[in-house]
């Protein structure tokens, strides 16, 4: 004791920070853990239209059979179980483990580097760009009811607390400690960020609007539910399938048929030409709703397909991360997250036209924001003043 008191060991008060910032720490690890469970259930259901808390417990895909508490612990269950369910022995997905590990170590680096409501506030926007980046990358579907829940919850936060992420080191002088300018910031942060991207989408609607597809002979073509590892409705074309979702991104939106042997539910309908839209399908004024159908198929020689350059989900994504971290970061999320995709589009031999989710490169391009990425913009901007300033 005569050592710590003299001064050459840490304090009782400084053994005591130690200690509650380990156990603080180890806490967090574990709430990351466990949300990070809870996130592999959202990631499920939201995209097959299933309720979140209906079933309350979670279940099997294959057989069904609901999981006990014991059978549901982050982690450990599925190392156990060897990536297997206990009950029909089908596999279970490598994504919930890593969801949880994933969940678990960004709620822990952001406790460690971050001030204390700063974290709490990125824990929040982590939690959604886990959630959205595994349900884009599996459906290309990002969920925009979690974005605008995480776009009030910035702009709300920015009002308590100015400086709302406030990175270690980093000099926010366009922020001050006031309210309102902290709000003021964050909304600006939303408008740079939906408005840069909503550009894109108005502009792919213009050159990437239609595709054609001509074929010298006909070609048979189907609707199929499900395909590869979606449970979504698809047109099958040539042994092409294209997303229910990816067609008809507009109420506007058409996919015209131009051929022959057009059959739905087995009945044969002579007509040269087919229109369908997301809900139903029209030939010669007359329509079928598409949830009344049992099959639906024909033979084509022309087809004119709709198609997106960019979903509107990924403008609301990038608003709610402009609204957490202000406009610098959206103009660093966008470069970076670019250079993400061309990178993986190049990895993975993903063509060109091919669909490409975008939302976990935003998602990626935030978390290098936040975890140092910022110290890049400062650098670059200080050394182009200190250009000028020569």
């Amino acid at each position: 004791m005569s050592l710590i008191v003299g001064g050459f060991g840490p304090s009782v008060r400084q053994v005591t920070e130690i200690w509650y910032s380990a156990t603080m720490g180890w806490g967090v690890l574990f709430i990351g853990l466990c949300v990070g469970s809870f996130l592999n259930v959202a990631i499920h259901r939201l995209p097959r239209g299933l309720s979140v808390n209906d079933p309350k417990r979670s279940f099997c895909p294959r057989c069904k059979t609901s999981l006990p508490a014991w059978q549901n612990i982050p982690v450990v269950t599925w190392l156990i179980q060897r990536g297997r369910c206990r009950t029909c022995q089908a596999p279970i997905a490598v994504r919930y483990l890593l969801v949880e590990v994933l969940t678990g170590g960004l709620y822990l680096a952001a406790w460690l580097t971050l001030p204390m409501v700063s974290a709490i506030l990125a824990i929040v926007l982590l939690t959604i760009l886990v959630t959205v980046t595994f349900i884009d990358a599996e459906h290309q579907l990002i969920p925009t009811s979690w974005t605008t829940t995480g776009s009030v919850i910035a702009l709300g936060g920015s009002f308590m607390v100015p400086k709302l992420l406030d990175l270690p080191g980093q000099e926010l002088d366009w922020i001050e400690e006031s309210g309102w300018v902290g709000l003021k910031a964050s909304a600006i942060g939303w408008v740079s960020g939906f408005g840069s991207l909503l550009m894109v989408v108005l502009l792919g609607k213009v050159i990437f609007g239609r595709f054609k597809l001509d074929f010298k002979d006909a070609v048979h073509w189907k609707l199929q539910e499900g395909h590869e590892n979606s449970e979504q409705l698809h047109f099958v074309i040539n042994g092409e399938a294209h997303c229910w979702d990816d067609l008809f991104f507009r109420p506007s939106d058409q996919l015209i048929i131009e051929g022959h042997g057009f059959k739905i539910d087995g009945k044969r309908q002579p007509a040269r030409e087919m229109r369908i839209r997301c809900d139903d399908l029209e030939i010669d004024g007359r329509t079928w709703k598409i949830a009344d159908l049992k099959s639906l198929e024909g033979k084509a020689t022309k087809v004119v397909i709709p198609r997106e350059a960019m979903g509107m989900g990924d403008p609301h994504l990038l608003g709610m991360i402009g609204a957490f971290l202000g406009w610098p970061a959206v103009i660093f999320v966008i470069f970076t997250s670019c250079l993400f995709a061309i990178a993986a589009a190049l990895v993975a031999r993903v063509g060109f036209g091919q669909p490409l989710p975008y939302g976990p490169f935003l998602a990626l391009g935030a978390l290098v924001w936040i975890f140092g990425g910022w110290e890049g913009w400062v650098w670059y901007f200080e050394g182009i003043q200190g250009g000028f300033s020569r």
